[in-house]
């Protein structure tokens, strides 16, 4: 690590907005539906990633094209949706806490489809956070069985970044994840935009509410994926990998905090779960191969 110092300000700043995004999630759908939030989201992080995706689209082979933008959906598009479509029954603690199974996730996708093989470490990290979830599912009070479909969204979303990890291990080897990342945005640009035409968001009234929730929902992109993209590519490149995949320890954490000053109420249930499932996580991501 040759800067521990930048290295541990760029970890807590990608936790703080990656945290934060769960709760921009909510205040953008006050006023808006799922679908236009997690729409914009995306394209707001397109328009804004515009510059470095041109200079990416004409670095990058043309038959490496395509697995780019295969990632960009699997990473980003598909899981944007998800999030938001979850987070109209969940609250954004909970949402926070299920995306900690990310890493988890990476692993399963790499044995299931890319043979990869996996340590006793690793798999006690798989088991104990299971347990840790199946403790979440048995949560009465904010989390019942009432909206187990609603946290299978995020479980499939994070399913997907799993599997968008190893995916861009084995197709994109040797392209920057900042080239990737902005390449596969500018591409979803125009579907967004057709989108958002099919919701109706452009034929809105545009009350004051539907501005700002349309606000949260743009600086939820530029922010919570543009810019934190550009950020977790510099603290790859000076820290590593291993340090960088721990940021996924201190987003709970913020979008607890988040959910809390929200109003939302967090039991010690919930509190066991997300030190069961992080403890999964950090056992197998210290045990992962870099």
């Amino acid at each position: 690590m040759r800067h521990p110092f930048l290295s541990w300000v760029l970890f807590i700043i990608l936790s703080f907005i990656w945290g934060s995004s769960f709760i921009l999630m909510k205040e953008g759908m006050k006023s808006l539906s799922p679908y236009q939030v997690a729409t914009i989201r995306i394209l707001s992080a397109g328009i804004i990633l515009i510059p470095f995706g041109i200079n990416s689209f004409k670095s990058i082979a043309a038959k490496k094209r395509w697995p780019v933008l295969v990632s960009g959906l699997l990473g980003s598009f598909f899981p944007a949706y998800l999030f938001c479509l979850a987070e109209t029954k969940l609250n954004s603690g909970l949402a926070g806490i299920l995306n900690a199974l990310t890493p988890l996730f990476t692993i399963g996708t790499g044995i299931l489809f890319f043979q990869q093989k996996i340590k006793t470490q690793q798999l006690l990290g798989v088991l104990l956070g299971f347990v840790g979830l199946v403790i979440l599912f048995y949560h009465k009070g904010t989390f019942s069985f009432m909206h187990l479909e609603y946290a299978l969204f995020i479980l499939i979303a994070t399913f997907l970044y799993g599997l968008n990890v190893n995916y861009v291990r084995k197709h994109l080897q040797g392209i920057g994840s900042l080239h990737i990342a902005s390449m596969a945005f500018l591409l979803l640009v125009i579907p967004c935009l057709i989108i958002l035409s099919f919701t109706g968001y452009f034929t809105q009234s545009f009350t004051t509410a539907e501005i700002h929730a349309t606000l949260f929902s743009a600086l939820l992109g530029i922010m919570g994926t543009a810019v934190a993209t550009v950020l977790f590519y510099i603290l790859l490149k000076h820290a590593g990998p291993l340090f960088a995949s721990m940021v996924t320890y201190g987003i709970p954490f913020v979008a607890i905090g988040w959910g809390i000053l929200a109003g939302e109420v967090f039991g010690w249930n919930q509190l066991l779960s997300m030190l069961l499932i992080l403890a999964g996580v950090y056992i197998t991501n210290k045990y992962k191969k870099i």
